[in-house]
């Protein structure tokens, strides 16, 4: 298998961390946690215009760059360097449900308008459960269309999403839909969160007109919820990377006794410990990456594997950042709180580990 990194995708990396360096700032992120949209519609165009960002996943055929799961992977891991406060997982996410999807006019349609930037979501999640199985939201026919009734909870971006693909329970079990984040019906309410630089809604729908993508739609959320659990995984290494490479540059120039604190064996052993968490995500990231572009089948086992470790190994060393910080690592005024929070909340994001390890041991027959 060929794991490793091209040259090329070396230059992207390198092109995004500047790019993300100069745009999220420890103080632009505050600044953004604060917002109600929270991310820079100016910077969301540049990535789109600029980058490309928004189209990397997407076929050509449906005007986007046409790459994989490879090049998103390293997007996210240096947006996860750098807690970047964009709708970028959300449209992908959504995209992904897309062309999974039958319907070949929708993603004719609506695929070109989320390359070009258009804020798009996925809503399945209900009460506080991530699991397809528990969808109780209704789709019910209305005339010659269709209408949507029910809440959707923790709905990434849902606040400002211009196109919202739902998910519900239709006439022959889950469907997807597609509904305008304006539509008459529909209302949106920013929830609280403990990581203030991802936003999540809560959607109510009351007779709310959708259109119908897919009338089978499990295959198509299961495909969907892999690529954002690789996806994620990414991020959360990004995080984790650059919570290691704070606490080193931090035990270099702290001192006590006269000594600076990584000449100490604990500090020493916890900073390795930390190194092993690291690369471990490295390889669980890379695998589930190449995977998801050249093993499509085993999508789903390399997916559970990588959500599962990433979450831990991520939250881990988020801790152990603000442990060895000391006092500092404790304060408002210090990143570490903001590669912390980041880290828990991700854990939860699109179920917990121990949701992902029970899938991967189903998967694999343990």
């Amino acid at each position: 298998m060929k794991l490793a990194v091209t040259e090329e995708q070396e230059e992207l990396r390198d092109a995004l961390r500047r790019f993300f360096g100069d745009k999220s700032s420890g103080a632009e992120v505050r600044r953004l946690m604060e917002t109600a949209e929270g991310y820079d519609p100016a910077v969301w165009e540049q990535m789109a215009g600029q980058l490309g960002l928004q189209a990397m996943a997407i076929p050509e055929e449906y005007g986007g760059a046409g790459f994989g799961m490879r090049e998103v992977s390293i997007i996210m891991q240096e947006m996860g360097r750098a807690v970047v406060c964009a709708p970028y997982l959300s449209g992908l996410v959504a995209a992904a449900a897309l062309l999974a999807s039958a319907d070949e006019d929708a993603k004719a349609e609506l695929l070109p308008s989320i390359a070009e930037g258009t804020i798009a979501t996925l809503a399945w999640s209900e009460g506080e459960s991530w699991d397809p199985a528990s969808i109780a939201m209704t789709a019910r026919r209305d005339g010659d269309g269709w209408v949507l009734d029910g809440t959707k909870s923790y709905v990434l971006d849902g606040h400002v999403a211009a196109l919202i693909l739902v998910v519900a329970q239709g006439e022959d079990g889950l469907a997807l839909f597609a509904v305008d984040g304006e539509a008459a019906g529909l209302t949106r309410t920013a929830l609280p969160t403990l990581d203030q630089t991802r936003k999540l809604a809560r959607l109510e729908f009351a007779g709310t007109p959708a259109r119908p993508i897919d009338a089978a739609a499990g295959p198509v959320l299961a495909h969907a919820l892999d690529v954002a659990a690789v996806a994620l995984a990414a991020e959360q290494l990004g995080g984790a990377e650059r919570a290691l490479e704070m606490t080193v540059g931090y035990i270099k120039v702290r001192k006590q006794f006269g000594r600076a604190i990584g000449s100490f064996q604990a500090i020493k052993h916890r900073c390795a410990d930390m190194f092993v968490l690291v690369e471990s995500a490295r390889s669980a990231v890379l695998q589930a990456a190449y995977v998801a572009d050249e093993r499509p089948a085993e999508l789903p086992a390399a997916a559970a594997l990588a959500k599962a470790y990433c979450s831990d190994a991520c939250f881990q060393v988020a801790a152990e950042t603000i442990q060895m910080h000391g006092g500092i690592g404790f304060t408002w005024e210090h990143d570490a709180h903001l590669y912390f929070k980041r880290a828990r909340s991700s854990q939860e994001l699109f179920g917990p580990p121990a949701r992902h390890r029970a899938r991967l041991a189903d998967l694999v027959g343990i």
